[in-house]
C-alpha cells in the first residue's frame, strides 16, 4: 500500500502485506451505527460478549485448580476459595458475570424481537441469535453441578429428571446427561466434559457467525424509523461507539467486583447422595420460569401427563421463536405486525410473573 510504511510504521506493513491489515481499517473505518431514539438498545450486544469474555477468561483460571470429580471437585472448589489468594474473588466474579450475561442476553434478545431487528436480510443473525441463547442456558446448567454441593446435586437431580419426561426419547437423554440411570460422579465429569469443551466449541462456531452477520449487514433501523422517512443520522463505530461501548464496559467491571466484594458466591455443603434434599430447592433464575410452570400443570391433561405436555410446550415455544423471522411477514415487507407485538409482550411478561412466583413460593416456605 503506498505510503503505509510511512503512515504506520514497518512493522504495521509488514503484517498487512501477510494478513491484510489494510482492510480491516477500512471495514472499521466505514463502519457506522444509527442514532435514533432507540440506539441504547445496540450497546447490550456488546455488553453481552464482554461478560461472555469475562466468563472465559475467570473460567481459565478456575481450570487450573478444578479438579472433576465427586471425590475431588468440592476440596478443590474449597481450596481455591481459602487458600490461593484472590480465589475467592475470581471464583465470585464467575459465577456473577454468568447471571448477568444471561440477563443481558435476555434483554438484547427482547429489544431485538419487538424491534423487528429480525426483518430481512437479518433472518439467520436472529436464528443464530436464539442458538446462543440457548447454549448459554446450556453453560449455566451443567456449571451449576461443578462445584459438587449439596444444593447443586438435587437441583441437577430435578432438572434432569425433568429431561426424563420428554416424550418417546426422555430415557435416553436423562441416561446421556447423567451418565447413568443416577446422578453420580460419572454425571460430573460428563457435565465437566459438556461445559469446557462442548459448549465452548459449538459457542464459538455460531457467535463466530453472528459476529460475521452483524457486520455483513449493519446495525438494523427500527421499523417506525423507517416508516417516518427521516433524515438518517448516523456516528461512527471507531472511536465514537466503541469508546461508548468501553465506557459500558468497566462500569460493568465495576459492578461485577462490587458484588463479587459485597456477595460472593458460596460453596455450601459437599454432596451427599444418602442425604434427603434439602428443603427450598430450586433452579437458577432463568429457569425458574420453567420450573414453576410445571409445578402449576395438574397431573394429566387430556390423558396425558401434566409434565410431558409442558415440555412440549416449551419445547414447541423455543421452535416459534427460532422461526419469528419467517413467520412474520407483515414485517417482513415493511408492515406493523402488532400481533408479534404482543406476543413478545406476553412472553417478556409471562416470564416475569412466573419468576417472581417461584422466589415468591420458595420464600413462604
Amino acid at each position: 500500500m503506498p505510503g503505509g510504511e510511512e503512515r504506520h510504521g514497518r512493522l504495521w506493513t509488514w503484517l498487512d502485506q501477510r494478513v491484510g491489515l489494510a482492510e480491516v481499517e477500512h471495514l472499521v473505518r466505514k463502519k457506522e451505527i444509527p442514532i435514533h431514539r432507540h440506539t441504547a438498545w445496540y450497546y447490550l450486544g456488546g455488553m453481552t460478549l464482554f461478560l461472555f469474555l469475562v466468563q472465559v477468561s475467570t473460567g481459565i483460571l478456575l481450570l487450573f485448580y478444578y479438579r472433576p470429580s465427586a471425590e475431588e471437585a468440592f476440596e478443590s472448589i474449597q481450596f481455591l476459595m481459602g487458600e490461593v489468594e484472590f480465589g475467592w474473588l475470581i471464583r465470585s466474579i464467575h459465577s456473577w458475570a454468568a447471571n448477568l450475561m444471561i440477563f443481558t442476553l435476555f434483554l438484547h434478545l427482547g429489544s431485538v424481537l419487538l424491534l423487528r431487528a429480525y426483518r430481512p436480510p437479518r433472518e439467520i443473525t436472529w436464528v443464530s441469535g436464539v442458538l446462543l441463547m440457548g447454549l448459554a442456558m446450556g453453560f449455566g446448567f451443567t456449571g451449576y453441578l461443578l462445584p459438587w454441593n449439596e444444593l447443586a446435586y438435587f437441583a441437577t437431580k430435578v432438572g434432569s429428571e425433568i429431561t426424563g419426561a420428554v416424550p418417546g426419547a426422555g430415557g435416553f437423554l436423562r441416561r446421556l446427561l447423567r451418565g447413568g440411570d443416577e446422578v453420580t460422579g460419572a454425571t460430573l465429569t460428563r457435565f465437566y466434559g459438556i461445559h469446557v469443551a462442548v459448549l465452548p466449541l459449538i459457542t464459538t462456531l455460531i457467535l463466530g457467525l453472528h459476529l460475521y452477520l452483524v457486520q455483513r449487514h449493519g446495525m438494523s433501523v427500527p421499523l417506525a424509523v423507517e416508516r417516518r422517512g427521516e433524515p438518517r443520522r448516523v456516528m461512527r463505530f471507531m472511536p465514537n461507539f466503541l469508546l461508548r461501548d468501553l465506557v459500558g464496559w468497566l462500569s460493568a467491571l465495576a459492578i461485577l467486583a462490587a458484588l463479587a466484594a459485597f456477595f460472593p458466591a458460596e460453596l455450601g455443603r459437599k454432596a451427599d447422595p444418602f442425604l434427603p434434599a434439602p428443603i427450598g430447592i430450586k433452579p437458577e433464575w432463568y429457569f425458574m420460569f420453567m420450573f414453576q410452570t410445571l409445578k402449576y400443570l395438574p397431573a394429566h391433561i387430556l390423558g396425558i401427563e401434566g409434565e410431558v405436555v409442558g415440555i412440549l410446550g416449551f419445547g414447541l415455544g423455543g421452535l416459534f421463536l427460532l422461526l419469528v423471522p419467517f413467520l412474520d411477514w407483515r414485517a417482513a415487507r415493511g408492515e406493523r405486525s402488532p400481533l408479534f407485538t404482543w406476543i413478545g409482550i406476553g412472553i417478556i411478561v409471562y416470564m416475569i410473573v412466573l419468576t417472581y412466583l417461584g422466589y415468591t413460593a420458595s420464600a413462604t416456605k
